[in-house]
């Protein structure tokens, strides 16, 4: 769980920006992103060759 610990003098918009870098630096969004809605296996897989396919593809492109 992602808290932060702020005091009375602390002005909201600090505390809610902070908030938002822990938020990002754990992961947590990026997880309820991705389960969001059910992705099939079959659909996983295209999805992870796809991203795959294109890492190399920009790997390829920036070696010349």
């Amino acid at each position: 769980m992602t808290y932060i610990v702020i005091e009375e003098s602390d002005r909201l918009d600090w505390a809610l920006k902070k908030f938002k870098r822990e938020m990002i630096r754990s992961g947590l969004l990026a997880d309820l992103r991705k389960k969001r809605f059910y992705v099939k296996p079959s659909e996983a897989r295209q999805r992870k060759s796809a991203a795959a396919r294109r890492r190399n593809a920009r790997s390829n492109r920036k070696e010349g």
